[in-house]
């Protein structure tokens, strides 16, 4: 099955072909919490850079504790809930769609916010509403030409989920939200059933304009690939 999302563009699934059930009632495998950890990062990432894409993110921003600083992971997140919520009122009241991840600063000790946000949004008035230390706003850039918004979503949610991806491996954080999204802004995704790759990649053309990918990755061109075949899929 190959699950797509229209809005971001993109679609990620694995194939696992049918299996007589075992009825020797073995004990099965042994849990491996690395790879647990790892698998349920990569899933994580993925529902923030859909979530990104999607709703266009392109305005990435980083929000800093001036003394005293913020060590305990409930008050960031109290902290970003009212950021939020003042900023949505301060720009109108309508509802917004926003991420944000929290890192540890340089030190280990001290948190700071990473976020992105859809819309230009003056840096005084992110300041004003943070209240709490330095902010820093801008526009991703960096993108070829031609990549327009999509593509400048793509890069800031890259940021945000290399962020994101760190903090699987924080003991300090861990049973914790890693990452937070507006509610009410999860863009559709719809199952692909077929044979194989070639063929759910073929069905999935029709929500494309009839364009195939223009970047495809397989499972089969990992190195160290221990769950069921996979591929992931992008269009511009």
């Amino acid at each position: 099955m190959l699950l797509i999302c229209p809005a971001a563009r993109e679609g990620g699934g694995c194939f696992v072909p049918k299996r007589r059930r075992d009825s020797g009632g073995g004990a099965g495998g042994v849990p491996n919490p690395e790879r647990s950890r790892a698998e349920a990062a990569r899933r994580a990432r993925g529902q923030l850079r859909r979530y990104c894409v999607a709703n266009g993110l392109n305005r990435f921003g980083t929000l800093t504790y001036a003394p005293p600083f913020c060590t305990d992971p409930s008050e960031v997140r109290q902290h970003a809930g009212e950021f939020f919520r003042q900023l949505r009122s301060e720009l109108g009241g309508a509802p917004m769609p926003y991420a944000w991840v929290p890192e540890f600063h340089a030190d280990g000790s001290r948190f700071h916010l990473h976020f992105a946000v859809n819309r230009y949004v003056r840096k005084s008035l992110v300041a004003q509403v943070w209240g709490r230390g330095i902010v820093d706003m801008r526009r991703i850039d960096d993108v070829p030409v031609g990549a327009g918004r999509l593509g400048e979503a793509r890069v800031a949610a890259g940021y945000l989920s290399k962020y994101l991806g760190k903090s699987f491996s924080d003991v300090r954080i861990a049973n914790r939200h890693r990452y937070d999204v507006a509610q009410g802004f999860q863009p559709e995704r719809i199952p692909i059933w077929g044979t194989s790759a070639q063929d759910v990649v073929e069905k999935s053309t029709a929500y494309f304009e009839g364009a195939f990918p223009s970047w495809l990755w397989n499972s089969s061109e990992a190195e160290e690939w221990f769950a069921p075949p996979a591929i992931a899929v992008r269009w511009t």
